[in-house]
């Protein structure tokens, strides 16, 4: 049993990879840590209180990348460890130390401190748990820097604030539940006066989902450009999804297009969460026609379907990270809480419209939820219609370069 055990314990262990974890993980780690401390403030200081002060900046280096409460939980370990150290210590006495001479090694007594037997062990055992520990803190962070990198990619890739034109204006925000996520959104005037809105949800989280997220992105862009109708647009896009994205990963997509000049939205659902329209007059239609996400079947069919917008109408658009998001007593926000929200802010339509309502919605959202985690991402988009007095022309939204 020992034995079965043993084996399965070390298993895949190579003596390369025990001697990598010295020679270049260690060090890396060391260095990682090191740039955290002001090496021009140790400079000319007795060797001493240089070791000291170094010491004293590599564990702040060290502690302060943890969160409040895990520095907390580290130090107060420590403090245990240097207890059980002190209670181990017998005071001072002579020990046997080995000093080679010649060809001979002889022992002499030197005073040192004196340990209960196997503290030696406990030491060693610490020491190599906090190694351990250090080790995966710095592999933590390095990911984390470079999930941050990624996040202000995958940021920079979606319409910043308030899009707005003759008669109509759009506004988009989004929250992933981890560094990165899988909700996107799009706004895309085009060249005849019309504007493409889309909003989607990869299935998944995290790095994987963003990364769909990027490659539907730009093939939306790309085939946007044919000035297909939006049954084949959506039919092309989940052809491409299919061939490319792996088979346990889907993507829902609501895909519009919107003429401010007449008010007609025809839109394609292709599984997302069913956007609200919301009517002047207080009355909400949900629009369901289009398929299937993309990615499930490769020949899949979508059909169109239209309405229309009538100034002061508001359309919006939503992941169901919205609607899932639990209370701390795991009540969910459900469509009743979006329903509910729309008609608070009934009659609020002015020239930041799709802007307010949009904030509206993610305000109550996170005041429903207050501190719990996010368990999937949020991602609204709102498009409204309004007085063509109302605006001029298009402002106010960054849109990403396309090409």
């Amino acid at each position: 049993m020992p034995k079965a055990f043993f084996k399965r314990y070390t298993h895949d262990l190579t003596s390369d990879e025990l001697g990598k974890l010295f020679t270049r993980e260690t060090p890396e780690a060391y260095r990682f840590f090191a740039k955290g401390i002001n090496t021009a403030e140790l400079e000319g200081l007795p060797w001493y209180k240089k070791a000291t002060k170094y010491g004293q900046g590599f564990f702040l280096a060290f502690t302060m990348r943890l969160s409040p409460a895990r520095r907390l939980m580290y130090g107060v370990s420590l403090a245990f460890s240097v207890i059980g150290l002190i209670q181990l210590f017998r005071g001072f006495g002579l020990m046997r130390v080995p000093v080679p001479i010649a060809l001979f090694f002889i022992h002499v007594r030197v005073p040192a401190p004196l340990f209960s037997d196997g503290t030696l062990w406990l030491l060693g055992g610490f020491l190599l748990m906090n190694l351990l520990v250090l080790l995966e803190v710095a592999d933590r962070l390095s990911l984390k820097r470079d999930l941050e990198v990624a996040r202000e990619i995958q940021q920079a890739m979606l319409p910043e604030g308030t899009w707005s034109g003759p008669g109509v204006e759009a506004f988009g925000l989004t929250k992933p539940a981890n560094t990165v996520g899988g909700d996107f959104y799009d706004i895309l005037p085009q060249p005849d006066g019309t504007v493409l809105v889309a909003l989607g949800d990869v299935a998944g989280k995290a790095s994987p989902a963003a990364l769909l997220m990027a490659l539907l992105l730009a093939i939306l862009r790309t085939l946007v450009d044919e000035g297909l109708p939006l049954p084949a647009l959506v039919k092309r896009l989940n052809l491409q999804v299919s061939r490319h994205a792996p088979a346990s990963r889907f993507i829902t997509l609501f895909l519009a297009s919107y003429t401010p000049a007449t008010g007609r939205l025809e839109f394609v659902n292709a599984g997302q969460t069913p956007p609200l329209l919301r009517r002047q007059n207080g009355t909400i239609e949900r629009l369901m026609s289009g398929g299937v996400a993309l990615g499930m079947f490769e020949g899949s069919e979508y059909e169109s379907g239209v309405a229309q917008l009538n100034p002061g109408d508001a359309l919006l658009m939503y992941s169901d990270g919205l609607t899932e998001a639990e209370s701390p007593d795991g009540t969910p926000f459900d469509e009743a809480g979006l329903e509910r929200t729309l008609a608070l802010y009934a009659g609020a339509y002015q020239q930041s419209a799709a802007g307010d309502l949009g904030r509206a919605v993610f305000d109550a959202v996170e005041r429903h939820r207050r501190d719990q985690r996010l368990a999937d991402d949020l991602t609204v988009l709102v498009l409204s219609r309004l007085a063509l007095s109302e605006h001029g022309g298009p402002n106010g939204l960054a849109l990403p370069a396309t090409t």
